[in-house]
């Protein structure tokens, strides 16, 4: 079996319509307004990795 790469030119593309959780309801991103965009964009995503690593830091400087 051989692995090759698959090209697409952008005239073969499909844009993502990307939706989400907005006061209880999902609804797709590209009908935010002005502000409620900015709010989207300047989100960040939650890994529990991370925020384990913040309460096991924080631990940490307690115990000190």
């Amino acid at each position: 079996m051989t692995n090759t790469e698959i090209k697409l030119d952008n005239s073969e593309r499909q844009e993502c319509e990307v939706w989400t959780r907005v006061m209880g309801y999902y609804r797709p991103s590209s009908e935010f307004n002005k502000g409620k965009k900015s709010e989207f964009n300047s989100r960040k995503c939650f890994t529990e990795e991370k925020a384990m690593m913040g309460i096991n830091d924080a631990l940490t400087i307690a115990a000190e």
